[in-house]
This record gives C-alpha cells, sequence and structure tokens, in this order.
C-alpha cells in the first residue's frame, strides 16, 4: 500500500526544468533511494517532499494528507510534517552537548520535560551515544557526528526519513558500517526512507527499491537486483555497477568492429530490432567476461595491455582492435600477463543503438 505518493512533480527554475513530472509511490516502512548524478534532480525533489522547496506543478501526498499542491493554494510547511532530515553536513551545534543536540527539536515543539528527556535518551540508545550525552559533538568521529543528526532526527518519530547524501562525508570505512547502521534503525523503527545518493553501493546496499534518474526524468524505478540485471536503457546500465562499451556495426546478420574488417564471433549477435542500426555498443560487465582459450569460436581477441592486482580482484585492460576494454577476476584465478594475445568471453552481453 502505497504511504507517500508524488503525482506529476514537477520544478522549473526560470527556463530550466529541474524535474519534469515525477511520478513514484513508497510504501510504509519501505527505503527509496533516489540515485543519478549530480544535477539531476533528486536533492531538488527531496527538499520538495520536505518542504523546503515549492513546486511548480503536480501534488506530494503522505497518507491521506495533502502536503503540497500548487494547484490546490495547499502547502504545509516543513515544522508540520512530521520528517526526520539528515543532511550531508552533520548540522550538529557544537556549543550543545550530544543530549542537547538531540532534544532541541523537542524543546522546539514546547513538548513536557518528561517525554523530551525519554525521548532524547531512547533515541541516544538506538544511535550507541547514550555514554557521549554530555559531551560536545567535537570530540566525536564523523560517524559519531552522523549519528547525533540520525538521533535528532529519530527523537521526533517520524513519519518519513529523509536523507540527503548522509554518508558522503564520511571514509570508506565508516560509510559502509553507517548503511547497515541506517538500514537497521529503519527495520527496528518501521519508518519509510527517501535516501538520495550518487553512490551505487550506498543505493544498492540499503534499498528496497531505486529510482535512476537523469536531467529531471526517471530512467528506471526498480529493485537493486533487477537494476542491475534487467537496466532499461544505455543509462542506467552505465550508472548501475562497473560497465564496458565497445562499438560495432551491424553487417549482414553480424557486426564488425569499427577499426577492424573481420566480423566478430557469430555468437555476438545484436537483436533483430537492432540490426537496421548504423552504430551499436555491445555493453558488458568487467566481472562477467572470462578469458577463453585461442581457439574458442565464441572467443573476441585482444591484447592484454594492463594487468593491476587490487586485493581480491585483478584488473586487466584489454585492447582490442583501438578500443579498450576492462576484465575482472579473481585473484586466485589463472590469467595472461601484459602483452600476451588472449581471447575473451562475453557471459552477458547488452546491445544499445548508439544515437
Amino acid at each position: 500500500m502505497s504511504y507517500v505518493r508524488l503525482v506529476n512533480v514537477t520544478k522549473r527554475f526560470g527556463d530550466v526544468t529541474a524535474v519534469n513530472s515525477l511520478n513514484f509511490e513508497i510504501g510504509k516502512g519501505e527505503c527509496f533511494s533516489m540515485l543519478g548524478p549530480s544535477g539531476c534532480g533528486k536533492t531538488t525533489t527531496l527538499r520538495m517532499v520536505a518542504g523546503f522547496e515549492d513546486l511548480s506543478d503536480g501534488e506530494v501526498w503522505v497518507g491521506d494528507r495533502l502536503l503540497s499542491s500548487p494547484k490546490k493554494n495547499h502547502y504545509l510547511p516543513p515544522e508540520k510534517r512530521n520528517f526526520g532530515m539528515v543532511f550531508q553536513a552533520f548540522a550538529v551545534w557544537p556549543h550543545l552537548s550530544v543530549y542537547e543536540n538531540v532534544a532541541f527539536p523537542l524543546r522546539i515543539r514546547k513538548l513536557p520535560d518528561s517525554e523530551i528527556d525519554q525521548r532524547t535518551k531512547e533515541a541516544l540508545k538506538a544511535t550507541n551515544l547514550l555514554s557521549a550525552a554530555n559531551e560536545s559533538p567535537d570530540f566525536l568521529s564523523g560517524g559519531g557526528k552522523q549519528r547525533v543528526a540520525l538521533a535528532r532526527a529519530l527523537a521526533i518519530n517520524p513519519d518519513v526519513m529523509l536523507l540527503d547524501e548522509p554518508l558522503s562525508s564520511l571514509d570508506p570505512h565508516l560509510r559502509e558500517e553507517m548503511r547497515f547502521e541506517i538500514k537497521e534503525l529503519q527495520q527496528k523503527y518501521g519508518f519509510s526512507i527517501i535516501y538520495v545518493t550518487h553512490d551505487q553501493s550506498e543505493a544498492m546496499a540499503l534499498s528496497d527499491r531505486i529510482l535512476v534518474m537523469k536531467l529531471g526524468v526517471v530512467q528506471q524505478i526498480d529493485t537493486p537486483l533487477n537494476i542491475y540485471n534487467h537496466p532499461a536503457n544505455q543509462f542506467v546500465f552505465s550508472f548501475i555497477g562497473l560497465s564496458n562499451f565497445l562499438k560495432a556495426i551491424p553487417q549482414d546478420g553480424h557486426v564488425i568492429l569499427p577499426d577492424q574488417s573481420e566480423a566478430v564471433p557469430m555468437t555476438l549477435k545484436p537483436p533483430d530490432s537492432l540490426r537496421d542500426a548504423a552504430l551499436l555498443s555491445l555493453a558488458s560487465r568487467p566481472s562477467e567476461i572470462d578469458f577463453t582459450h585461442m581457439e574458442d569460436p565464441a572467443g573476441l581477441h585482444g591484447i592484454v595491455s594492463r594487468k593491476a592486482f587490487l586485493g581480491e580482484i585483478i584488473d586487466y585492460q584489454i585492447k582490442v582492435g583501438d578500443q579498450v576494454l576492462r576484465v575482472q577476476k579473481g585473484r586466485r584465478d589463472p590469467g595472461p600477463e601484459p602483452g600476451a594475445v588472449c581471447a575473451i568471453h562475453f557471459l552477458r552481453p547488452f546491445w544499445y543503438k548508439e544515437k
């Protein structure tokens, strides 16, 4: 059952349409991420949901409450929406203790002192900050300061938690630790999350569903697994996970590479719907390419131009004609050395028409 609904939400800044007719629904207790490059409209969308930005058109609903609608001349201010919000910047006050940072929004609401104390301590306990309640946030690590921001948002018992790139200023180890803490808090308290990020690994780890945006337009809304395995278009394929794109020209039912006269293996055939295209891209994941023997009729030949050890994986750069592909294999898998001629086999190729 839908809980948060955006209906034809549009935002214009002068002649620029930052968000164009955005429609999606989020269920109660669902973690929903908006993923896309900088400037695609995801933060603007979050600000419209929060009430910090006016809509140019459309409506925002939570349950049976209408929050924003320009046509109906209706606007509910942010402080009445009961949303918790965590920003990229920690936004904690160093002159207040950790306890007072978390209690502050409750004091603004003029709640009874006993309720303020109860809610503040519960939020601090949930974020493992109770022992630091009387300290200044300045004495906490980056992860600790972000926990203060999370505790402050939790203390108001939010209907929806809005998170705008909350982990981007943390180091990789802390980011990984905090993303799972956020997920555990959501599962414990049952609130819905709208999570804005450009980090695909965060979105994949946290989300029940992901919305991928480009230039204010939805490209795909689906589960992380379906977006990875069944990308709606070339942009989604390129944005989710590592990707290779090999230019190819259709010719007599197969394809040739632009810089080579011979055809690529007959097993690498584009779908019939793309055979009339002037230029195609053969898309592949570096982890979904195998090395094979040189006599393999399905193998595409190339030269190893680089081999880099990256811990658990080895990253190969393969030159195919004038184009370059990446191949990633486990560190225990035998592979060719730099300068060697090799043959590669695409396990799961995708085909896209080049515009």
